[in-house]
């Protein structure tokens, strides 16, 4: 039986995109079963409704506080019963029973080498630092934030010439490529987790350069 994701967006989506272009190239034996936002003019609502997938909005803004939200948003992710569901720049922090709820199958990506720089500005901040090296981690999501067993990580070298655009730019790039191999990962039940080490079964590369 085909298994089910849901990916939620706040934006553009183009982490969602990256996912669902290789799903299709690729004929993975799961379907992206719909395309949720916290925001009803996010552009990539359009992107999914395009290819066929279903769309759902639960604004944050008709809710008094974090739990209301989160609880509306549980309802409308477990009405397709997803196997995995992946915030692909989904820019709410939610509630230690969200993540309960979907924990083992609720995945990340963060714009930074994990546990480096949680939260916001991270390549400005990395910038700042004097970092050599720059990227982005995938983890599975846990009530702490920004904190999860680590399922893949993207690496760049920071240039002498680099701000925050052109930076974040080669990161994105990665980005793209290093999501959809973890998500299918998961769903075909590829990694072994050990508390907060997370190893391939047959030692394929979780580090993309």
């Amino acid at each position: 039986m085909s298994k089910k994701v849901v990916i939620l967006i706040s934006g553009r989506g183009s982490n969602m995109e990256a996912i669902v272009r290789c799903a299709q190239r690729e004929k993975w034996p799961a379907q992206i079963a719909a395309v949720i936002s916290n925001r009803p003019d996010a552009a990539g609502l359009h992107f999914a409704q395009r290819e066929g997938i279903q769309t759902a909005v639960v604004d944050h803004k008709a809710f008094e506080g974090r739990e209301p939200f989160d609880a509306a948003l549980m309802q409308a992710i477990d009405a397709f019963d997803p196997d995995v569901v992946v915030l692909a720049g989904f820019m709410r922090i939610l509630t230690t029973e969200f993540t309960a709820h979907y924990a083992g199958r609720l995945v990340n990506i963060h714009p930074s080498l994990l546990p480096s720089f949680p939260g916001l500005h991270t390549h400005q901040r990395a910038l700042e630092m004097g970092c050599k090296l720059a990227g982005a981690t995938v983890h599975l999501v846990t009530a702490d934030l920004d904190h999860g067993p680590i399922l893949a990580q993207a690496l760049v070298p920071v240039l002498p010439d680099d701000d925050e655009a052109r930076l974040s730019a080669r990161v994105l790039a990665l980005e793209h490529q290093m999501y959809p191999r973890a998500v299918r990962w998961l769903l075909e039940d590829q990694l072994q987790i050990d508390g907060l080490v997370v190893r391939h079964r047959t030692g394929e590369s979780q580090l993309f350069v």
